[in-house]
């Protein structure tokens, strides 16, 4: 089930790998999805604005475990695009023992923080202590996510997109169940809904690494090879920090949006929250084609073939426009009936949809640069140009400073939210011009050689 990406036309060979990872997407963002209408429908809306203002925490701690264990793999899809067994094994060691140590140093930050970071991001009190039960849980548990997400990566380096597939489907039909149970029957509230997470997060991580010692020859480690080697470390660390570090700057951007939006009442939280299941599940589609792409760059970059990288990276974006102008629209039509779902029949919805249609609205008309932000990100990190992702970070953070102080200094809701669609506009423009010039930068050392 291993699949090289170095021979025939690229179009169908991205249609092909990206299917898998997107159904994954989906249905990762279906079980957040649910987990957001359990706890909305049977522990109350303040509940669910309490996982709402975490959001930004969540998506840094996700952040986090991408940047780092997507540039971790990177070197396995170089290796393997090249044909080194021994290469690729070495490559997906050291993954491992540094995401072991990255899990770390991540998990006990978080913990530490936590309460800090809630009452800088102005989380309001009546929803607070759910909110950190929820968000402190999953903190905990970051060894389950980012185990997922490595091996899962790992795999895709080196062209097996259905298997990490298959394990998250069973990861989200037990975390449905869970949730089912912790909520509804034990009222454990929002704690049960991140202790589900949790748990179907380490089960998925489980199945892919029995799979991978059973199935997986190329990466499956063998007696000796349980050691760091220091060549391959510092590329790892070189491509896998600065992914990590802009993801954690992108992070640090949303927090300051959220802080801005958690000024107003706890009814403009919740509506800014059901809308942004609805962006999450219609956006899946695009960091699941960066994740193709980083696959498809990566290993034709190991094997040396730089018109193939590029040829590769247009037809991801081909792809991508037509998916952003079909779910732009899906997301506008479909908000009030997605959105209905996070609430119980008790709650007057016109309350909360006038919040929720304001930043569905703006985000939508911005989902052809976001998809620009994962193509060309992913196409310039698999190439190893890893600092590239830090600039692009940073271009994030200052748009939704810029947003967050004007909506801050005349109190507009409609402004804070437009965090999103400010960002994803002129970080997908830069991120455009920043992969051409790297495009030239690689030809031209590519002539020397």
């Amino acid at each position: 089930m291993n699949g090289k990406m170095t021979e025939g036309k690229p179009l169908p060979i991205l249609l092909k790998f990206v299917i898998p990872i997107l159904l994954g997407f989906i249905f990762q963002q279906f079980y957040n999805m649910v987990d957001t209408v359990i706890v909305g429908r049977f522990v109350g809306p303040e509940a669910l604005a309490a996982v709402g203002s975490t959001g930004t925490i969540m998506f840094m701690i996700m952040g986090l475990a991408n940047g780092m264990t997507t540039g971790y793999t990177v070197l396995i899809s170089h290796q393997f695009g090249a044909g080194s067994k021994d290469g690729t094994r070495q490559a997906f060691v050291n993954a491992i023992i540094l995401g072991v140590i990255s899990t770390l140093v991540v998990t006990v930050i978080a913990v530490i923080t936590m309460p800090s970071l809630l009452h800088i991001m102005n989380t309001p009190d009546n929803i607070y202590d759910y909110a950190y039960a929820y968000i402190i849980t999953i903190c905990a548990g970051s060894f389950a996510l980012i185990g997922y997400n490595l091996f899962a990566a790992s795999l895709r380096a080196i062209g097996n997109s259905k298997t990490p597939l298959y394990f998250l489907i069973l990861s989200a039909a037990l975390n449905i169940i869970l949730d089912l149970l912790f909520i509804i029957v034990f009222k454990m509230g929002t704690f049960g809904a991140a202790l589900a997470t949790d748990i179907s997060q380490g089960a998925s991580a489980i199945l892919c690494i029995i799979y991978i010692y059973k199935k997986v020859d190329i990466l499956r480690p063998v007696k000796g090879s349980w050691k760091l080697d220091k060549n391959y470390a510092r590329k790892q660390l070189n491509i896998g920090i600065p992914m990590a570090l802009q993801f954690g700057i992108t992070a640090s951007g949303t927090m300051v949006m959220q802080a801005s939006i958690n000024v107003y009442q706890s009814v403009a939280i919740g509506g800014f929250t059901a809308a942004g299941k609805v962006v999450n599940l219609m956006t899946a589609g695009m960091p699941s084609i960066g994740q193709t792409t980083a696959a498809y760059v990566g290993q034709n970059f190991g094997y040396g073939d730089l018109d193939r990288v590029h040829q590769g990276t247009k037809d991801a974006m081909k792809i991508s426009v037509i998916y952003s102008v079909i779910t732009g629209i899906l997301s506008v039509v479909m908000m009030p009936y997605i959105v209905s779902m996070f609430f119980d029949k008790g709650v007057n919805l016109a309350d909360y949809l006038p919040y929720s249609r304001i930043y569905i609205t703006e985000a939508a008309l911005f989902y052809i640069p976001l998809a620009m932000i994962f193509i060309y990100r992913n196409a310039m990190q698999a190439c190893g140009y890893g600092k590239t992702a830090l600039m692009l970070g940073v271009m994030e953070l200052v748009s939704r400073l810029l947003t967050a102080f004007v909506s801050m200094k005349v109190h507009s809701y409609a402004i804070a939210v437009a965090g999103d669609a400010l960002s994803w506009f002129t970080t997908g423009v830069f991120s455009f011009l920043l992969y051409m010039l790297v495009m030239k930068q690689l030809r031209n050392k590519f002539k020397k050689n």
